[in-house]
């Protein structure tokens, strides 16, 4: 009983008036009829009103569902239906609010032993999802990327896709791009011990500009 009185309860909120227009094209009497039978007898529904000039199908019944009655209608007759009166409340769609992501700079320590090495160690890291900027500076044997990716990631990247050896040698968190932009240049103060390429990467070592 509960239930049901429940039920019936939400039909009201959805039809408070008791009175349903529906837009229907009634082309001749045998189209109103096709109509009558449609949702004669359909629950909830105590009278059907045909206006065959305003092409209008107006159905009573505080306990008739809009929604229902119209798709009953569209089924049954196989017409276009369209649900005049009372209009659905839409559902507000709540937009989540993705965090925003910093913008982090971090400068690596990769051996460039020539011109082509940095061009394509610069194309490789460009590869990686969150990089923004990549600058490479040949005469310190340093890299910095700018972007939301995570440095550690951006380690095993480059050494997954470019067979090098990357060490990180200083990482820092910039709320915005300018002051990203004007750090990015300004790199005097690196370890002189971090900057030594390792003995993998000599220049006997035929293999030391390729990638794999």
């Amino acid at each position: 009983m509960e239930q049901n009185h429940a039920c019936q309860n939400e039909e009201n909120k959805n039809n408070p008036k008791g009175i349903i227009i529906l837009g229907v094209y009634i082309h001749c009497e045998g189209c109103g009829n096709k109509v009558l039978r449609s949702l004669r007898g359909y629950e909830g529904v105590e009278e059907i009103d045909i206006d065959a000039k305003n092409n209008k199908v107006i159905v009573k019944g505080k306990k008739a569902d809009p929604i229902k009655v119209a798709e009953r209608l569209r089924k049954k007759s196989g017409k276009h239906v369209e649900l005049i009166s009372p209009q659905p409340e839409k559902e507000e769609k709540k937009v989540e609010k993705k965090p925003e992501q910093k913008v982090i700079e971090v400068v690596l320590k990769i051996y460039l032993h020539c011109e082509g090495c940095a061009k394509e160690v610069k194309h490789c890291i460009h590869k990686m999802e969150g990089v923004r900027s990549v600058d490479p500076n040949m005469e310190k044997n340093v890299v910095i990327v700018k972007g939301t990716m995570d440095p550690q990631k951006l380690v095993e990247f480059i050494n997954k896709r470019g067979g090098r050896h990357v060490e990180i040698v200083k990482q820092s968190s910039n709320q915005s791009e300018s002051t990203a932009n004007d750090e990015c240049h300004d790199h005097h103060d690196y370890p002189q011990q971090l900057l030594h390429a390792p003995q993998l990467f000599s220049d006997e070592n035929p293999n030391s500009c390729a990638l794999l």
